[in-house]
């Protein structure tokens, strides 16, 4: 999902009056009405106060108090303005709508009335529409006021559209100490999410997104940034047609796995098939076959030949045609060992794989030393997918862990240039970076610091890339010339929509990356991580962040992926939930 700084948004919005034929009233009653679902979901309460600006905002704040009214609830609205002629004209029309008296706020003194201190003393939930994504700080007078007395209200606080106070284009937490802004316990966004809510971390709660039926127009950006969200997820895993088989879900290799860590690669491939892949094969030292194969029933395994030490062998080299033959994507790395012998297979078999391949633990490790040689050039380059973690980040090009965790963005973007790969910056809020795409990731939590879920995460991507089956739905693999047939037609239909994608045939950015075909694995790749950190979060939920280990987050994928329906079907996209 598209993240959209104020100026865009305003474009989003004229975009959707005048092409998509959407009135602005019908977008606040959108808003409103989302604003008051998302309270009913999150929130037990029965009585509620709606702190109202003279903008747009306040409207949507009217519209809500209007939908709680009418369900029942005891609603209060406080309304900062002299009078309804003070009030934007939409605002307006929805405020002249309210069955409720609204309460108005000219002055300082009114603040410290009897009757608006009864109001919220008696409320449970109090709704911050004060100012919205157009806003830029400081507030002064009756808002700077009216944030003070919702910071300190006791009961719960969700913010409509932003947190009153805070800029939607600030990319850094705001300092609470010198700047004046909301900080409340959920927030619901719309059209887009803004960067203060992905970078700015104004709120620790849920943050959800409703689009409100807004297509947005496609901005010529130098480079635009993404935030995963279980649309994207819907996007890459789309429901299966009645006459799917195996095949149409791909066949993932791992090649994985060593003396003493054969759990690595049963991790890998079982993680793989959770994720949907419809065949996953182990390919891993000899003498560690027979316990991956008990250990996982569902796994195919190849036994390769192998080293004194346990370790996959380089004259494994032989086998590498023949164990390719029938396979859709390539995860490697997990559990293979830091042995020299085994590392030069390794570059060797990433040197001349043809498939689309996922890199992580030791098959990056393999290449300190040999940053360079990850960068495969040419237009007839696979797609390579590297996933290190800080340290590994910090090594391969030689930086210091310092630096990657201090400017974790850029890192993660002058990797995936150097390498001409998708880079998965995992640690807090994973970074997936293409060289010309920038994906954020929300979900996930220190629970999940445990060794093993790197080699799940590594086996999700894989089933991600290997699947025949994408945001066109499904498409059996003999109609598939190739994965331009599926792009080209994609773009065809999103060009009928809106005319001004036509831009993107012009968009000309890194060469040797294509622009259409890769960014779209690289949703795949965010999505994916998106899920990841989604199992995370659920195992946690249900346990207890000292007691998830690795094989939870597998066991979750399934119940992520229902969580992951029921936003599609609410309309509402969590950041984080």
């Amino acid at each position: 999902m598209r993240i959209l700084t104020a100026d865009e948004i305003r474009m989003a919005e004229r975009h959707a009056v005048e092409t998509q034929n959407i009135p602005t009233l019908k977008l606040m009653e959108q808003a409103g009405y989302a604003t008051a679902r998302f309270c009913m979901m999150h929130f037990k309460f029965e009585s509620v106060c709606v702190v109202c600006g003279k903008g747009n905002n306040g409207g949507d704040g009217f519209v809500a108090a209007q939908a709680l009214a009418e369900i029942g609830k005891k609603v209060s609205v406080l309304v900062l303005a002299r009078g309804i002629s003070d009030l934007s004209p939409d605002a307006v029309h929805m405020c002249k709508r309210l069955s409720i008296k609204p309460v108005w706020i000219s002055k300082q003194p009114d603040f410290d009335s009897e009757a608006i201190q009864e109001v919220i003393a008696e409320a449970d939930l109090m709704l911050d529409a004060v100012v919205g994504t157009g806003f830029k700080p400081p507030l002064r007078g009756l808002a700077k006021t009216a944030v003070e007395i919702m910071n300190d209200f006791d009961g719960d606080l969700v913010c409509i559209d932003l947190p009153s106070g805070a800029d939607a284009d600030c990319a850094t937490r705001p300092d609470i100490e010198t700047e004046d802004y909301v900080v409340g316990d959920a927030t619901i966004t719309f059209i887009a999410p803004k960067p203060v809510l992905v970078l700015g971390e104004v709120t620790d709660g849920p943050i959800a997104v409703c689009e409100l039926g807004v297509q947005v127009p496609f901005f010529e950006d130098e480079l635009e940034m993404n935030v995963a969200t279980a649309q994207d997820v819907a996007m890459v895993f789309p429901p299966r047609r009645d006459d799917a088989h195996k095949g149409d879900f791909g066949h993932v290799l791992v090649i994985a796995g060593s003396l003493g860590k054969s759990g690595a690669a049963a991790l890998a491939g079982m993680a793989a098939l959770r994720t949907g892949a419809g065949l996953a094969t182990v390919a891993c030292p000899k003498s560690v076959q027979a316990t991956i194969a008990a250990t996982a029933p569902e796994l195919m395994t190849e036994g390769l030949p192998e080293t004194g030490e346990g370790t996959i062998s380089l004259t494994a080299e032989k086998k590498f045609s023949e164990l390719l033959t029938g396979k859709d994507a390539i995860v490697m790395g997990p559990g293979l060992s830091r042995n020299e012998e085994t590392a030069e297979l390794v570059r060797r078999m990433v040197s001349h794989c043809p498939l689309p391949l996922v890199l992580d633990a030791d098959g990056l490790n393999a290449f300190d030393g040999h940053y360079r040689e990850l960068n495969r050039k040419g237009d007839s380059a696979p797609f390579l997918v590297l996933t290190p973690h800080p340290g590994e980040a910090a090594r391969l090009p030689g930086i210091s862990a310092k630096q990657v965790q201090e400017k974790r963005i850029e890192t993660a973007q002058n990797m995936a240039r150097e390498t001409n790969a998708c880079v998965v910056l995992k640690g807090w809020r994973t970074i997936i970076a293409g060289p010309a795409d920038l994906w954020l990731n929300m979900s996930g939590n220190p629970a999940m610091a445990k060794g093993g879920s790197g080699d799940v995460l590594a086996g999700m991507i894989g089933a991600a890339l290997a699947r025949h089956q994408g945001r066109l739905g499904w498409m059996k693999q003999e109609d598939a010339v190739s994965e331009f047939d599926e792009m080209n037609a994609l773009l065809g239909e999103l060009y009928k929509v809106d005319p001004s994608l036509e831009k993107l045939k012009e968009h000309e950015l890194v060469p040797g990356f294509d622009r259409v075909s890769d960014a779209l694995k690289i949703q795949k790749v965010a999505a994916t991580v998106h899920l990841h950190g989604l199992a995370g979060d659920m195992a946690r939920d249900f346990s207890h962040e000292n007691s998830v280990i690795a094989t939870d987050l597998i066991d979750y994928i399934a119940r992520v992926f229902r969580e992951c329906d029921a936003q599609v079907e609410n309309g509402l996209f969590y950041l984080r939930k």
